[in-house]
């Protein structure tokens, strides 16, 4: 675990003074440099792709120290890898992390986490409304392990304080939420679970470390689908952790044995995708906004959920806790269920698609998406109806999304 704790001395001291305060780099070029300052195989100016299993080594003792971590280096590729290290080392410095690790899928980064840091006995403190995948952890396969989970009223910090004060291991938050957008007051909540002596996780998918980071405000670790914002262009599955040393530490142990490891072509990708994160995000966040207001009283919409609409109900935490508002939104269409799909066939600039994140525009309810494996019923306890749509912005420019949107509602009135 020590060459995924191991960094580059300089860029570390000036990460940590925090990327907002003078003097100190910026996000962007943090996401461009980090990892990447050390002088690499024939001096190349991008992170080479290590396909490579085994790692020899010329005498027995430097073998030994790197094998029982004394000295920095490689044993074996399900453990770590020079290029998966790079991209290990850019969320930990734009997370303001102490240490991080990857994993094969951002389901992966999750799981291992949770099934790393609870026993039968443990106790689950979440929210209702999660990403369909992590639901399925907390209904399905932690009980079957003997953890006892409670999920809360994703905004009602009563039902929190209740849960957590009836006993908590673990405090598991997702904000913004999949696919409704709903806003957790990070900071009271981080407060409330270390006074139990709850270690707290946060999802930072949606937002990513370019518009909000959950450690600043309190959370152990920080969890991430790499696939979705982080590499940009739907060609790479991959998951990160980031938080304290000891926590990630532990976490890397149970993933070296259970292999869920992220391969270095896909770490070479994610790299790739990184380094355009911030350009990437505030075209997002721009464009969503502009979607968002286009589609927010439109008669042929009911409901749009977008943070950075000042009507949302967690706008004023949002602009407290967050930078930007995010590239995804999610609308409710009026009328007939049958106009859905009506509506998402008429959109031209777009896929129809199980995805988010992309550089293109994705759109698709969460019945073949974010929850399809919850239930009709499941879904609709959780206020996501059946003409919800999740629609994932890319950097088109918004006039064209805009047109598209009002041609297919036109369309389908």
């Amino acid at each position: 675990m020590t060459d995924h704790c191991e960094n580059n001395d300089a860029l570390r001291v000036r990460d940590k003074a925090g990327a907002d305060s003078d003097g100190s780099p910026g996000r962007g070029t943090l996401s461009v440099w980090s990892g990447e300052m050390e002088t690499m195989f024939e001096h190349a100016t991008q992170t080479p792709i290590v396909q490579s299993v085994s790692y020899a080594y010329e005498n027995m003792d430097e073998w030994a120290a790197v094998a029982t971590g004394e000295k920095s280096g490689h044993i074996y590729g399900r453990n770590s890898n020079p290029t998966t290290r790079v991209l290990e080392e850019k969320i930990r410095v734009l997370e303001n992390a102490e240490a991080a690790t990857s994993f094969a899928s951002g389901m992966a980064a999750i799981s291992n986490t949770l099934f790393t840091l609870l026993s039968p006995g443990s106790r689950v403190v979440s929210q209702k409304e999660t990403y369909g995948g992590t639901s399925r952890l907390f209904l399905e396969f932690l009980p079957r392990f003997g953890v006892d989970i409670e999920l809360c009223d994703t905004t009602d910090f009563a039902h929190f304080e209740r849960a957590v004060s009836a006993g908590c291991d673990v405090l598991y938050l997702e904000t913004p939420t999949n696919p409704t957008l709903k806003v957790l007051d990070l900071v009271p909540l981080c407060e409330l679970a270390h006074n139990a002596g709850a270690v707290v996780i946060v999802d930072n998918t949606f937002a990513t470390p370019i518009n909000q980071n959950p450690l600043a405000l309190g959370a152990d670790l920080v969890v991430h689908s790499a696939t979705k914002f982080l590499g940009g262009h739907s060609d790479a599955l991959g998951g990160l952790l980031a938080g304290r040393t000891d926590l990630v530490e532990r976490v890397f142990a149970y993933r070296e044995i259970n292999g869920a490891t992220l391969g270095p072509m896909s770490a070479f990708l994610l790299i790739r995708g990184m380094k355009t994160l911030e350009l990437r995000i505030e075209r997002q966040n721009q464009t969503a906004l502009a979607v968002s207001r286009f589609l927010h009283g439109h008669p042929g919409i009911t409901e749009v959920h977008y943070p950075g609409l000042a009507s949302h109900p967690g706008h004023e935490i949002a602009i407290r806790q967050m930078r930007g508002f995010g590239g995804v939104l999610s609308f409710t269409l009026a009328g007939d269920p049958s106009r859905l799909s009506r509506f998402l066939e008429s959109l031209e600039w777009v896929h129809l698609a199980a995805h988010l994140g992309g550089v293109e525009t994705i759109a698709g309810p969460p019945r073949t998406t974010s929850h399809v494996e919850l239930t009709t019923v499941e879904r609709s306890a959780l206020g996501i109806s059946e003409n919800l749509i999740r629609y994932s912005v890319g950097i088109e420019n918004s006039e064209d999304l805009i047109s598209d949107l009002s041609a297919a509602l036109d369309a389908t009135a």
